[in-house]
């Protein structure tokens, strides 16, 4: 994502300048009108501050099962009737979360004082919040159906929030056996290995090939491990400050796309994600350019994310979502059909609706397909390690025994 500079007038007049993160200069212009009413100079600085060492390290992150309680306690007290003002005070008072009650409490004071939940929640929360959230609000205030912006939001993380729990919790299984072979390979290499070797030394005679070449391998850990882990920390931290890097993360994001079965996972989770903030973002009554332009922004994948940002421009100019879409040739051709099937019959956010639940489907089909294929690979590489391991042993206690009669 672009960094641009602008300076613009305000809705008051006063001239004001800042930076906005941004898709391309059209995103930029559409952002920083959301708050000024007359755009006067837009540059582009992404390139200027943008180097292969400005990696950011500040990030932060909100707990998302309290955000999404939280949306569900918005929902419940305000369609009982609860003056807002009073609703923001009672859910900052019973939120266990620090950094969600530090926040509802400033907004609390903001609501106090007659100022609009959404620009406070942007205002105090636009570090973390999700870029889809106050955008609903603003419909929904708009609207005058506040509490069900909430719901809708509430449907939405909650669902996304689940999704994501599941993928993780797929993948920690193999992550994990993976790092405690490669742990007990290490220990094994340095520590066990050597006591080994002096046995097989004083023993004397020739060593079968397996074992002096496991040897061989243990006595070079030993020499260079810190040298090492050295080498891999250093290509870690090379590898996250150039994947920090708008070429970086472009480039990450089209080999992610590239890989064998995780690849297709990316995509579907890129389909997945475009479809579920579609609808919510559409069901809260957002015009179809400001819902494309927020749901790029909600993309994991870089690449599908930045070129999805580049579909509003084409909206602007009065192209249809699905011709766009069918010439960009990012999305899979079902989305793509469908998005067209729903611009056509007017159905837009049911039909996608639809489509997001089959991609859910699709989606934890491919994760589960994923998790009973490394299961297997991951005995056999484990079996193959620790078979050459024993096999190297046996071998040359064997060897000595036979020298020995």
């Amino acid at each position: 994502m672009a960094q641009f500079k602008y300076t613009a007038l305000s809705h008051s007049g006063q001239k004001v300048t800042g930076i906005v993160d941004a898709f391309n200069e059209m995103d930029a212009a559409v952002r920083v009108k959301e708050n000024c009413s007359v755009i006067l100079k837009l540059t582009d600085v992404s390139e200027k501050s943008g180097g292969l060492f400005s990696l950011d390290l500040s990030s932060e992150r909100l707990n998302a099962k309290a955000f999404t309680v939280m949306c569900s306690q918005f929902a419940i007290i305000l369609k009982a009737g609860v003056p807002l003002a009073r609703a923001v005070q009672l859910i900052a008072d019973k939120t266990a979360d620090k950094k969600l009650k530090r926040m509802l409490m400033l907004i609390a004071s903001d609501v106090e004082g007659g100022r609009t939940l959404s620009a406070s929640f942007e205002e105090h929360g636009g570090k973390f919040l999700p870029p889809t959230f106050v955008e609903t609000l603003r419909a929904g205030e708009e609207s005058g159906s506040l509490d069900r912006s909430f719901e809708t939001m509430h449907e939405h993380f909650d669902k996304q929030t689940k999704m994501q729990a599941k993928v993780r919790g797929a993948m920690a299984y193999p992550l994990f056996v993976l790092a405690l072979t490669v742990v007990v390979v290490i220990v094994l290499l340095v520590k066990v290995v050597p006591v080994f070797a002096a046995v097989f030394a004083e023993g004397g005679g020739q060593m079968p090939l397996s074992t002096r070449l496991l040897l061989g391998i243990s006595g070079f850990f030993q020499k260079y491990i810190l040298v090492i882990i050295g080498v891999f920390a250093a290509l870690f931290l090379a590898f996250k400050a150039y994947s920090h890097t708008e070429e970086g993360r472009l480039n990450v994001a089209k080999l992610v796309l590239k890989l064998p079965v995780f690849g297709n996972i990316s995509l579907l989770t890129a389909a997945s994600e475009f479809a579920n903030s579609m609808t919510s973002m559409l069901e809260a009554g957002l015009p179809l350019v400001k819902a494309v332009n927020i749901t790029a922004r909600t993309i994991s994948n870089y690449y599908i994310s930045r070129e999805t940002g580049k579909l509003s421009g084409e909206l602007e100019v009065g192209r249809t979502l699905g011709d766009s879409m069918r010439e960009q040739a990012v999305m899979p051709d079902i989305l793509v059909d469908m998005v067209g099937v729903g611009e056509n019959t007017g159905e837009l956010a049911s039909t996608l609706g639809t489509i997001a639940e089959f991609y859910d489907a699709e989606l934890n089909d491919a994760t589960q397909k994923a998790l009973a294929m490394m299961e297997p690979a991951m005995l056999i590489i484990i079996a193959v390690v620790a078979g050459f391991v024993v096999i190297a042993m046996y071998s040359a206690m064997f060897s000595m025994y036979g020298s020995m009669g």
